[in-house]
């Protein structure tokens, strides 16, 4: 398994370094997240068309430009540096994901082109009030009707699920349960029987809504009742997708509060010369670079379609969620009493922090899901 980046993807990561920099500063951030929308369509059309990333990993015969998950992964990590508002995540990562993993040819070739060019914002509802992110916490059911399906229930926490032009749903068969009975749906953002609600969240650089669907009109994606497998993987990457973004979002934390170490000055020395900061900017280091190493291998895994992709995503999710939390938060104490402001951007990465740490499931979670994967819990 190639563990480096090469010369094509450096290139890549600094084409996006320079876009986002100039496209998503910290003024824009601020702006964007008070909008209900939560991003600015103009850009996401120059990074659609112009820059080709909602495209990167989606195959050529559907549109893409046929790159694999380590590509997308350097692209996450980019936008978790600057916090970009944009339902990159939602439509590229999850909705694109689902169909490639649960959709048939037809429905691949008639879905995917639309996300890859941009024109289609597209989106995954897995969770539900209870906020469990498998296959045995899907409540919501789908029933047959006509020639197609009705669905009824509630789901939560969907990215820019207010927004989309598509919805891709996961939905239970009546009378079954855990893992079994488990299918993909697509619909309409506007179908006749979805109420859509924005959630007040943490984190408003991410906007996450709330469907209530009343036989709503649905088209299945895959096939009926097998989608048990698809739901995992499309999770699983999810996972890695989440903490390549997040180690993006540390490794800004870090080298904002070790530059402000050095600058600030208190008893005629700068602050980074106590030992008690040393310390922090240290353990914050190892630990970033150790999420950093979880999250890239995990990329390259799914990449390769490798073996250890199931126990690869929980482990990178987990060491990710942790790092970033513990960055933001040191990050503020290194900055003291201006890093309490809201004014002070340590506490926009701190909300993500926290927001991204439960999102797709928390720690706890991702670890109690690798000692099952691992076979050391039950």
């Amino acid at each position: 398994m190639r563990f480096s980046f090469s010369d094509d993807q450096q290139e890549l990561r600094q084409a996006v370094q320079r876009f986002l920099e100039d496209k998503s500063p910290e003024a824009e951030v601020r702006r964007l997240m008070e909008t209900p929308t939560g991003y600015d369509p103009e850009v996401w059309a120059q990074l659609s068309q112009e820059l080709g990333l909602t495209a990167v990993h989606i195959p050529a015969e559907y549109g893409g430009q046929g790159y694999g998950f380590g590509e997308l992964g350097i692209v996450l990590e980019e936008m978790g540096r600057v916090l970009l508002c944009a339902p990159y995540f939602a439509s590229v990562v999850l909705g694109a994901g689902a169909i490639l993993n649960a959709g048939t040819e037809i429905r691949k070739k008639e879905l995917l082109p639309g996300i890859a060019s941009g024109e289609t914002i597209a989106t995954l509802a897995v969770a539900e009030p209870a906020g469990r992110w498998s296959a045995a916490g899907v409540e919501l059911q789908a029933t047959p009707d006509g020639d197609g399906f009705r669905l009824d229930g509630c789901k939560s926490f969907v990215p820019d699920g207010h927004t989309a032009d598509l919805i891709v749903v996961v939905a239970r068969s009546p009378r079954s349960s855990g893992r079994e009975g488990i299918s993909f749906f697509t619909l309409a953002g506007d179908a006749s029987g979805v109420e859509r609600r924005l959630l007040e969240t943490v984190d408003a650089t991410r906007k996450l809504a709330r469907l209530e669907l009343s036989g709503a009109r649905a088209e299945l994606l895959g096939e009926l009742d097998a989608g048990s497998a698809a739901l995992e993987r499309t999770l699983d990457q999810a996972a890695i997708a989440l903490a390549n973004e997040m180690v993006g979002g540390a490794q800004k934390v870090l080298e904002t509060a070790v530059e402000y170490a050095k600058t600030r000055v208190q008893f005629g020395r700068p602050i980074g010369s106590f030992q008690a900061i040393k310390h922090k900017c240290a353990d914050m280091l190892v630990e970033v670079e150790h999420a950093k190493s979880a999250a890239y291998y995990a990329a390259a895994a799914a990449a390769e379609d490798d073996d250890e992709l199931s126990t690869l995503a929980p482990l990178a999710k987990s060491l990710a969620s942790d790092a970033f939390r513990s960055a933001a938060t040191e990050s503020i104490q290194i900055h003291g009493g201006i890093g309490f402001t809201w004014e002070h951007p340590a506490h926009l990465y701190f909300k993500r922090a926290k927001g991204s740490e439960v999102f797709l499931g928390s720690p706890a979670h991702h670890r109690e899901l690798l000692a099952q994967r691992l076979g050391v819990s039950t």
